[in-house]
């Protein structure tokens, strides 16, 4: 097949963008990092549109994984792109495809009234960081080492939580002790998959006698370590968690002018919508 006349006009990087992990802690074959450390971002195409669209993609997290295989071509396994780097891809494709600016809507907690504002992309790029995910946790004899989850892991995890939500909801018809019997079960269910979940956060725990890797070795003892211990890998994880999320947007009321903070949130189905 001969080579196309029009491939000089097709779409070229709107934007170089530096992850987060500066690409460190991915196994090899995951990303290809260019010399200069910035990977290429390409506006989406008509396709991408289309797939940011559909419903099925969007839940079981397909429509995520075509676009950043389509925009940014240098993350070659995107179901293992880190969650520390993931809110940088989609604000960088998001800012390639319909420029740096993005308007949000917002309630003031003063005067309750809904306002329109503009958000700087780029600005918010700058601002992402990622947690020290190199630095050991010590509890006593043990050290926890910790790595961030990878987005397979983060949607398997959101669907988890979608069928539970949907298994134990109420029906009109549904007396009170059932109510009590389903109340019960949604709380044991959402234990176990809040440990589960903290489990695979842990890479190993280093105890005086060698490392631990085995993750059902990991999740028993999180089943089965004492509160305190338990509270303490929780909260680290959580502040690693913290550090690596976008910091909230100052904004002041177009209707009152009353200044306030608020978090600014991921969604995907609207971020490309």
């Amino acid at each position: 097949m001969s080579e196309n006349p029009l491939k000089q006009y097709f779409r070229r990087p709107a934007i170089y963008l530096k992850l987060p992990s500066n690409g460190v802690g991915y196994a090899p074959g995951v990303i290809e990092i260019p010399e200069s450390g910035d990977l290429p971002i390409y506006p989406m195409t008509a396709i991408d549109e289309i797939t940011a669209r559909t419903p099925d993609a969007l839940y079981n997290g397909t429509a995520v994984i075509e676009i950043i295989k389509s925009c940014a071509p240098n993350i070659k396994q995107p179901w293992a792109i880190f969650s520390t780097d993931l809110d940088a891809l989609l604000i960088g494709i998001k800012a390639a495809s319909n420029g740096t600016e993005l308007e949000m809507e917002s309630d003031c907690p003063k005067c309750k009234e809904s306002g329109k504002y503009g958000v700087n992309l780029a600005g918010m790029l700058s601002q992402l960081k990622s947690g020290d995910y190199s630095v050991e946790l010590n509890v006593n004899d043990l050290y926890f080492k910790f790595r961030p989850l990878c987005f397979k892991e983060m949607n398997e995890i959101n669907l988890r939580q979608f069928d539970i939500q949907k298994s134990l909801s109420f029906t009109e018809t549904d007396s009170d002790e059932v109510k009590v019997k389903k109340n019960q079960d949604a709380l044991r269910i959402i234990t176990e998959l809040t440990i589960d979940v903290l489990s695979k956060t842990i890479e190993y725990v280093k105890t005086p006698i060698g490392i631990v890797r085995e993750p059902e070795f990991i999740l028993d003892f999180l089943r089965n370590c004492d509160r305190l211990t338990y509270n303490k890998v929780r909260d680290y994880t959580t502040d690693l968690k913290e550090k690596t999320e976008m910091p909230p947007l100052d904004i002041v009321c177009v209707n009152c002018q009353h200044p306030y903070s608020t978090k600014f949130t991921l969604n995907v189905t609207d971020f490309f919508g």
